[in-house]
């Protein structure tokens, strides 16, 4: 059944697979999402499948926090020059910041107590949806895979993960957002350098604004990759679940795939 031209659509489901992605409805914790939103503006909506505001959120981020030079000063307040940290602030741009931090905060836990709400209804309507797509670009369809395995790939370059669960546009925003971050913090001169063991040359070429990006980045591609090729195994074993006990499961007698 597909639910986007059929008269009978459902009205809620709780996936949808298309060339471009997998996304779904799953149970949440919304204070996991908001600690992610206070990590970096727009993660916790990325988490939330809502991208079009979470890459609104990583880019007003990323541009506001240049021009407050905020990570700069963060670096100069934890080596404890405070007064330093005073002067690189910018205070014109400081209250367009602040309004929109907190509304990232509060909007992605509001949005995953809502989900949360959806998905038990959707759940209970048991909505059929298209669990496989092929078209001249690309393949897509549900199966099984394992967590770690999008884990490691996301430590080795941001975006793998996404990649290997096929969230291709997710994966591209991540991958040029991470050569942006990189290509202007001089991250991989710097490790050059301390490879050399010239300590001193590798941590003048650093942009340390810009550096201080990276590491919310790259911790939360491994764990997007890690906790959403879990769901993504739950989705797969909920079908097979639903399509035995449609087609194969005799009077009496109730199919368990996935229940533990």
């Amino acid at each position: 059944m597909d639910n986007f031209r059929t008269k009978y659509r459902n009205k809620r489901y709780i996936a949808h697979v298309s060339i471009l992605g997998t996304t779904q409805l799953h149970k949440r914790n919304p204070i996991t999402l908001a600690c992610w939103s206070m990590a970096f503006p727009g993660f916790g909506h990325l988490l939330l499948n809502k991208y079009l505001r979470g890459y609104a959120l990583i880019l007003w981020e990323m541009f506001i926090n240049q021009k407050v030079h905020l990570n700069l000063a963060l670096v100069y307040t934890f080596n404890g020059q405070f007064q330093a940290a005073r002067d690189v602030l910018d205070p014109s741009f400081m209250s367009l910041y602040i309004p929109v931090y907190l509304f990232a905060i509060y909007d992605s836990y509001r949005t995953a107590v809502d989900m949360n709400k959806i998905y038990l209804l959707a759940q209970r309507e048991k909505g059929r949806f298209n669990e496989f797509t092929i078209g001249a670009l690309e393949i897509n369809y549900l199966d099984k895979r394992k967590p770690w395995v999008a884990a490691v790939w996301s430590m080795g370059i941001p975006s793998l993960g996404q990649m290997f669960l096929h969230r291709i546009v997710l994966a591209a925003f991540i991958l040029i957002s991470t050569i942006v971050i990189i290509w202007n913090s001089n991250f991989i001169l710097a490790i050059h350098y301390l490879i050399l063991g010239d300590v001193d040359t590798s941590s003048s070429v650093l942009d340390k604004q810009w550096l201080l990006y990276f590491p919310s980045y790259y911790f939360f591609t491994i764990y997007d990759a890690y906790i959403n090729t879990i769901e993504n195994n739950k989705l797969f074993d909920d079908v097979q679940k639903q399509y035995l006990i449609e087609n194969y499961q005799p009077v009496g007698h109730h199919i368990t795939i996935g229940d533990k």
